[in-house]
C-alpha cells in the first residue's frame, strides 16, 4: 500500500498535443501502476443499488465509482490546458449533435404515425419542416 501512495505522487504524463503515440503509451502504463487502468479499458457503467442493498453491494459500488473518478481525474491533469479546451468544446458539440438527432427522430416517428393514417408527406416537405423548427443554433 505503501508503494502505491508514493507511485501516484509521481504525476502523470503530460500531453501538450505532439507525440500522442508516445503519450498513449506512457499513460497507459502509469494508470496501469496506479491501479486505474480498468475503468478506462472496460469503460463500465456504475450500477444502481438495489431497493434493499447489502453492505458488500454499496462497498463495490462506491470502490468503481471512485477507481472511476479517480482515472477521469488522472486524465484530465494529464493534458494540457490547451487540449483540455478542445476536449470540452468537442463535448458540447456532441451534446449538441446528439440533440439534433434526438429532435430528427422525434419528428420522423410523427411523420411515419402521419404516413400510417393514409396521409403523404413528401421528403422534401419533412425537410422543410425539419429546417424550419429547428433551433437557429443548429
Amino acid at each position: 500500500m505503501e508503494a502505491e501512495t508514493n507511485f501516484s505522487l509521481i504525476a502523470p504524463p503530460i500531453f501538450d498535443g505532439d507525440n500522442y503515440q508516445i503519450w498513449t503509451v506512457r499513460m497507459e502504463t502509469y494508470l496501469e501502476a496506479i491501479d486505474i487502468w480498468e475503468p478506462m479499458e472496460e469503460d463500465y457503467e456504475i450500477p444502481t443499488l438495489p431497493t434493499s442493498p447489502t453492505v458488500a453491494q454499496i462497498k463495490t459500488q462506491k470502490e468503481k465509482k471512485k477507481r472511476k473518478s479517480k482515472a477521469k481525474t488522472c486524465l484530465f491533469t494529464a493534458v494540457s490546458p490547451t487540449i483540455f479546451t478542445r476536449i470540452m468544446s468537442l463535448k458540447e458539440k456532441m451534446k449538441e449533435i446528439e440533440t439534433v438527432n434526438e429532435y430528427s427522430e422525434r419528428l420522423i416517428n410523427i411523420v411515419n404515425k402521419v404516413k400510417l393514417l393514409g396521409s403523404s408527406l413528401a421528403d422534401s416537405r419533412i425537410v422543410e419542416k425539419i429546417l424550419v423548427t429547428i433551433p437557429e443554433r443548429f
